[in-house]
């Protein structure tokens, strides 16, 4: 059964892009070692650490669905059609766009949750992984993640877009975290504890 797992990189102090969305200063873990891991974008290799390749490794075999927000697949112009995981791609908004960036993206208007049915029942035993700062803190909220995993640039950014904002008046509980220590970033993985959110 597919896991969802909530994955961004964040600094510090708890953002995940600054604020005209740049994340220069969060991303340099990506090309900052000497382990090469092919993406499934040809143009696209990460340079990592062994520990770090390690898990994108991990990511790249087991990723079998994606779900982001309409804000983050505009920034990005919806990767060009194909994000360097490989999966399928769902993108939770109000309104499909007329003209969409590239083609293959679904745009699921009901909800985080009909998204991540829809993304699980593409995924199959492999994972969904949700990379959005609103749809992270809707699933969240809803109890629909099971692990969180934070990738900790060694930055204070100061300002920008938070990953964790609205998570509402419920404490969330997660387990104790796997730590994974790479070149330029920590990595967390924290298991959410089941009804925490309830």
């Amino acid at each position: 059964m597919a896991r969802v797992i909530a994955d961004m990189t964040m600094s510090l102090d708890g953002f995940i892009a600054d604020p005209d969305d740049g994340v220069m200063e969060l991303f340099g873990w990506f090309g900052d070692g000497d382990v090469e891991t092919p993406s499934h974008i040809d143009t696209l290799t990460f340079r990592t650490s062994e520990a770090s390749a390690a898990l994108l490794r991990e990511a790249l075999a087991h990723t079998g669905a994606l779900v982001c927000g309409r804000r983050l697949y505009e920034v990005t112009k919806g990767w060009g059609g194909a994000h360097p995981i490989g999966a399928p791609i769902f993108v939770v908004t109000h309104e499909p766009p007329a003209q969409p960036y590239a083609p293959g993206a679904t745009f699921v208007t009901d909800g985080v949750a009909a998204a991540i049915e829809q993304a699980k029942a593409v995924a199959g035993d492999r994972d969904v992984v949700v990379a959005s700062a609103e749809i992270t803190q809707q699933c969240l909220v809803a109890g629909l993640v099971d692990e969180l995993s934070v990738n900790i640039a060694p930055v204070l950014l100061g300002r920008g877009i938070r990953w964790f904002d609205r998570l509402g008046d419920t404490p969330i509980r997660l387990g104790d975290p796997q730590v994974v220590e790479g070149r330029g970033v920590t990595h967390l993985r924290y298991p959410v504890t089941p009804g925490s959110s309830s």
